[in-house]
């Protein structure tokens, strides 16, 4: 298994699909990472030189921000938005949806499983 970034990426893959196991590294990017590079999208990971490899990673290294680094920079983004106590880190720090979505149905990602309340008595449970 090829690595790059620190990720073992899937060899019987084609590279294409294999970049977009890097965490930042969606469709559009992987072909444009091929074709910066000079590899065939269609080649097997697997089939990779060690040159082709050294190139997709300082490709990756110097143009983009990716892996830990990506990951790093969205987290502090979260606190940022948490710490200054707007809209957005409000509904980040109570693990409501933040993107507007309704909450009164759906939502189950983001509040967990339900929590069941009580509901009233009736008529007949008061005599």
């Amino acid at each position: 298994m090829p690595r790059l970034l620190g990720v073992d990426i899937p060899s019987n893959r084609q590279i294409v699909i294999s970049l977009t196991y890097l965490y930042g590294v969606g469709p559009a990017t992987a072909r444009e990472l091929c074709r910066k590079a000079g590899v065939t999208p269609t080649l097997r990971a697997k089939d990779l030189g060690e040159n082709d490899l050294a190139k997709l990673a300082s490709l990756l290294d110097n143009d983009y921000t990716v892996e830990g680094q990506l990951r790093r920079q969205v987290n502090q983004n979260i606190t940022r938005l948490r710490e200054i106590g707007c809209y957005r880190g409000i509904r980040h720090r109570k693990g409501l949806p933040v993107r507007g979505q309704r909450t009164r149905t759906n939502a189950r990602t983001r509040k967990g499983p339900k929590k069941t309340v009580a509901g009233k008595k009736g008529v007949k449970d008061l005599r």
